[in-house]
């Protein structure tokens, strides 16, 4: 059996798989007669070609403890980001490279104020929340082409979170 430990959600962690989205350490300034604080620029999201932006909820439901690791998706069209809409951490699993494994993951935890933008192309598991349910806000990209491709794990191959 192959054991995740989650690891703490940084940017500098994070890089090889995109980019966290925080204010922590974001450019800043005040907006709105002074009302408002603007954090600039946080990420981009690449559609890719003949794609566009889309903005959607997505309603996640925790998964069953202890949490397995059975597959892996990516989109090799275009970006996707995640940011949460309240509710507590959660997790993002990933895996570099090009044939993911079970061994290759990392799984980290991200605070109820971090979103993460995956890059073109970068093997994920799909939404983890610790809470029952938690709503996130998803920019990702609509256009033509199959941006969706899907990686299954050998059943033989038992991956869990634990620590969390």
């Amino acid at each position: 059996m192959i054991t995740l430990r989650p690891e703490p959600l940084t940017a500098e962690g994070f890089a090889p798989f995109g980019t966290v989205i925080q204010r922590d350490g974001a450019e800043n300034y005040l907006i709105n007669d002074g009302t408002t604080r603007r954090f600039n620029a946080l990420s981009h999201v690449d559609p890719g070609p003949e794609g566009e932006v889309i903005v959607s909820i997505f309603h996640g439901a925790r998964r069953p403890s202890p949490i397995a690791i059975r597959m892996l998706e990516r989109h090799p069209l275009g970006d996707q980001a995640f940011f949460p809409l309240g509710g507590g951490d959660w997790l993002v699993v990933v895996a570099p490279g090009e044939q993911p494994t079970p061994a290759n993951c990392r799984c980290f935890r991200a605070g109820p104020d971090q979103g993460v933008r995956y890059a073109r192309g970068v093997w994920h598991h799909p939404l983890l929340v610790l809470d029952a349910t938690q709503d996130f806000l998803v920019l990702d990209r609509h256009g033509p082409g199959t941006n969706l491709e899907e990686r299954i794990f050998e059943p033989d191959t038992e991956t869990v979170i634990e620590g969390i």
